[in-house]
């Protein structure tokens, strides 16, 4: 064994070894694997094999159809099966509501390239051969890149093509230690001390005690899942006599998958008397074995596939496989450079390591060795867990995600397990204006204000919800009177030093404002993709707060240590200063009765910030608004939060004061095309396809990081541009990913969407060709799989008369 690497791998599952195969096929090769015991000896071993397409995040969708494309090029490379099995696949629809989900999911494979089709019940008898019970089936969608594999043969074609490119692999050598060092990471195993620049946590179910050894606390849970084989069944028998094999059947009414094993079947479950497994912590001595079987706990599941696959009632269980498998609390793997420490990878969580491994590899190592992803990896990066998560927090959401992993998923729902954790000290008095929350990044935020006499839930649906008439009349008090809105969901960061106006002209790519004023503008990667949106306020000279999305702490926080300069502090001031946004014509009115500060547009311009006294609270003032009105943002210490609730409550009770929550704010941010984060911008676009070259700076003499990039899309003009859109829509609005169509193809797809409630406008923002922006220009958007007319809309909704800015 070696004693200096590059790269060392801690895990011989499928993910470790597909993160070392990536790191060598993307040029390391000093690079190497540890694994206590042999190869596949965690969860790999035992697991079913099964893989598919379908991932609510389309850009995880993307990276499954590349894992199971890369099987075939694995086999090419090394002579070894992995044992492919593309036998397509159908997952049920046995109501309306996840019909509509179904339909959703084959829009979006519309522009990802995966040809996937709705079937109706007939189709779905002949795909199964009249083997699954289709009363109370709508409908389905097939895949026909579903299917599966030997888990065994696939992870040593893994480890074959990565020692082909010059990794080392070394079996029986568990890790005791990993030590951080000024060159990279030191890891003690029983064999020898093993010194590297980069260290990858793939340890699977021992995740938890790897990343212990470094200080890190990984949310995850391993998670009892159980599937059974049953012996022979003529009925596929006789398939196979005619060359064919069965397709996989998900069943997410019964909670169940179904795929041919032989010339039998196999069947598992999400059953929703679920076991978590070593809550604790995974045993050392943990490895080839199984556990216990447990019937009781999926009888009910049982029962319902007898019902569903009639032919199972009639097949002997040949065996029966319970083993763990490791979950994050959103299902989602844990993979990217472990935020606070330096050269420390995760690639944890994946439990569908035959669907996502090899685009997990891949995310890693491009992660790694080029400095950012191709595809935004937001919806597995290891940073959308902040360091508020607790293992009290992840037992119970991970418990939740296994029970609810094939139940219809909503774009407004709002899952319960877990919660309320966070909280800010408005949380009492808001839930007494009956608040219907919300959550982000473990903070409860407040969606709405229900109604006297409605209940306190958004009903789930994938139409207009019955928190339409709430949102509306918050929109309507806010564009009429004034509105209060909480300002805890911004992430907020203090910049301090002598060398902060210098650093932050490398890290932004727009204007660095004065003292006393604020500017908005984009933060790249060196790619130019958008990795962030802020606002930033000099504050004075050396001194300056940064505002950006509150989900986004770790991924900001992470980018910040990466580019640290001398002279600069970075301080997450998130949680410790919060206040109050005030929008609408009467904000001024209001403000002005709780300070003695001049607030006359001469006095307190459109984008200054300032420094005053409201009531008895030193607070430091924003004129702007993301609501697109008259507007400011009151920020102050968070001891003060309630006193200044106070203050501006009584102050504006004649007024027409409203609180208002977070769906009401992305109403008003539609009417004037405001962008938000996650949506319009993202590491997927860049500034000049969104529009947000507007607030690059382009002449300033710093070399800011993206610039190289930024400026030759600048000068060759971008493919595909974002551009507004009103829509003739029926009971369901626009949510994100829904196609978009031109002469009768599909040529882009919507970020976001709602229903502007003051100019009474369905509306959505998306991408199209460049040379096809035109005002006016007729489109079709396919909601919930029906085309509906639409039209480019250039100008705002509204006019504000000015008042924004007056």
């Amino acid at each position: 064994m070696k004693t200096h690497a590059r790269v060392v791998v801690i895990g011989g599952g499928v993910v470790g070894c597909s993160v070392l195969y990536h790191l060598t096929k993307l040029g390391w090769s000093d690079v190497m694997l540890i694994e206590r015991s042999e190869l596949t000896s965690g969860s790999t071993w035992h697991a079913a094999g099964g893989f598919h397409t379908i991932n609510g995040d389309t850009n995880m969708a993307a990276l499954q159809g590349y894992t199971i494309r890369l099987y075939k090029e694995l086999e090419a490379i090394t002579g070894l099966s992995c044992g492919l099995h593309h036998v397509g696949g159908v997952t049920l629809a046995d109501n309306a509501a996840r019909f509509e989900q179904l339909k959703a999911e084959r829009a979006k494979h519309r522009y990802m390239g995966l040809d996937t089709e709705i079937v109706g019940p007939e189709e779905i008898r002949k795909l199964t051969d009249g083997m699954v019970n289709l009363e109370g089936i709508i409908g389905g969608l097939y895949d026909p890149l579903d299917g599966h594999l030997d888990p065994s043969g696939t992870t040593h074609a893994y480890a074959k093509a990565a020692r082909m490119g010059g990794a080392e692999i070394v079996l029986h050598n568990r890790v005791l230690a990993t030590n951080p060092t000024p060159e990279g990471w030191e890891v003690v195993t029983e064999k020898g001390i093993v010194h590297c620049e980069h260290l990858v946590n793939a340890g699977g179910l021992w995740a938890r005690e790897i990343g212990a050894m470094a200080g890190v606390y990984l949310p995850l849970l391993p998670m009892a899942h159980q599937y059974l084989v049953t012996d022979d069944v003529p009925e596929i028998m006789e398939i196979l006599k005619s060359g064919r094999e069965f397709p996989h059947v998900m069943d997410p009414g019964g909670e169940s998958y179904l795929r041919q094993e032989g010339r039998g079947f196999c069947i598992g479950f999400y059953e929703k008397p679920c076991e978590p497994w070593a809550v604790d912590g995974t045993p050392w001595t943990f490895g080839h074995e199984l556990l216990n079987e447990n019937f009781d706990k999926i009888e009910d599941s049982v029962a319902f596939a007898y019902r569903r696959f009639p032919v199972l009632e009639r097949s002997g269980v040949k065996r029966v496989i319970h083993g763990p498998f490791t979950f994050a609390p959103d299902g989602n793997p844990l993979i990217g450079p472990v935020p606070g420490l330096r050269n420390y990878w995760s690639a944890c969580a994946v439990m569908a390591g035959f669907s996502q491994g090899g685009g997990m590899g891949l995310a890693l190592a491009q992660w790694m060795i080029e400095g950012e992803v191709e595809r935004d990896p937001r919806g597995f990066d290891v940073a959308r867990f902040g360091t508020w998560t607790t293992p009290g927090y992840t037992v119970p959401k991970v418990i939740e995600n296994y029970q609810m992993r094939f139940n219809v998923s909503y774009p407004n729902e709002e899952r319960p397990a877990a919660r309320p954790f966070r909280m800010t000290p408005m949380y009492d008095v808001f839930d007494g204006m009956n608040a219907v929350w919300g959550q982000q990044y473990g903070l409860e935020v407040v969606n709405y204000f229900a109604l006297p006499g409605e209940p306190r839930l958004e009903v789930p649906t994938f139409k207009r919800s019955n928190a339409w008439e709430a949102t509306a009349q918050e929109v309507r008090a806010v564009r009429e009177g004034v509105g209060i809105n909480e300002l805890q969901n911004f992430g907020k960061y203090l910049v301090k030093g002598p060398g902060a106006r210098a650093w932050l002209d490398r890290i932004m790519a727009g204007r660095i404002p004065a003292p006393g004023r604020l500017s908005l503008t984009p933060m790249l990667a060196q790619s130019g993709k958008i990795i962030g949106d802020f606002t930033v306020s000099c504050l004075s000279e050396n001194e300056f707060q940064l505002t950006a999305s509150y989900g986004a702490q770790g991924w900001h926080l992470r980018w910040f240590e990466q580019n640290a300069a001398p002279g600069v502090t970075v301080e997450n001031i998130s949680d410790s200063r919060s206040g109050f946004q005030i929008a609408g014509p009467r904000a001024r009115e209001l403000l002005a009765r709780c300070t003695r500060s001049d607030l006359s547009a001469e006095a307190f311009r459109f984008m200054d910030v300032k420094p005053m006294t409201v009531g008895m609270a030193n607070c430091l003032v924003q004129r702007v608004s993301y609501t697109g009105d008259l507007g400011y943002e009151i920020y102050c210490d968070h001891m003060s939060v309630r006193h200044l609730w106070t203050v501006l409550s009584e102050a504006g009770a004649d007024l027409g004061l409203r609180a208002f929550g977070m769906r009401a704010m992305m109403s008003l941010r539609l009417d004037k095309w405001f962008g938000s984060w996650g949506r319009e911008f993202s590491p997927d676009y860049t500034p000049a396809e969104t529009g947000l070259d507007r607030f690059i700076a382009w002449n300033k003499a710093a070399d800011w990081i993206g610039k190289t990039a930024a400026t030759a899309e600048k000068a060759a003009g971008p493919r595909r541009r974002l551009v507004p859109i009103v829509i003739d829509a029926a009971d369901a609005d626009v949510v994100a990913w829904e196609p978009i169509w031109l002469d009768g193809n599909v040529v882009g797809w919507c970020t976001s969407g709602g229903f502007s409630h003051w100019t009474g406008t369905s509306v959505a923002q998306g991408f199209i060709p460049a040379d096809r922006v035109a005002d006016g220009l007729a489109l079709e958007v396919e909601i919930l799989g029906e085309r509906r007319p639409a039209r480019v809309h250039l100008a705002p909704l509204w006019d504000d008369g000015g008042r924004m800015r007056a």
